[in-house]
């Protein structure tokens, strides 16, 4: 795959998170994918398929207030960094996450923030 492809991947997905269309984030996933919460601290949860993303990801969603913000992307192949700030009514953080994609999905979504 492709710097394009992974890029655009990653934009379609963004623009779900934008959306808050928790639906179309997860049609952006594999079956299999693995996502690396931030939390708990040290190491965070992780989460294994579209439905144990779904519920790590569904409060997220649900919350108007919050707002994700992609501040820098670039890919390598079938890997994309992503630095971004993730904003809610009254707090934000900053972080980062290391992805790759398969098929046209996000397969991996490892996230870290600045602590």
């Amino acid at each position: 795959m492709g710097d394009e492809e992974t890029l655009r991947v990653i934009a379609e997905f963004n623009r779900a998170w934008g959306e808050h269309d928790l639906a179309a984030a997860l049609s952006l996933v594999t079956e299999d994918c693995v996502f690396e919460n931030t939390s708990p601290a040290p190491d965070g949860g992780v989460f294994r398929g579209r439905d144990e993303i779904a519920a790590a990801w569904k409060e997220i969603f649900d919350n108007p207030q919050s707002a994700f913000e992609a501040e820098d992307t670039f890919a390598a192949g079938d890997r994309a960094v992503q630095l971004w700030r993730y904003s809610w009514g009254e707090g934000h953080v900053r972080g980062v996450d290391v992805m790759r994609v398969r098929d046209g999905k996000v397969a991996e979504k490892f996230s870290y923030v600045k602590g």
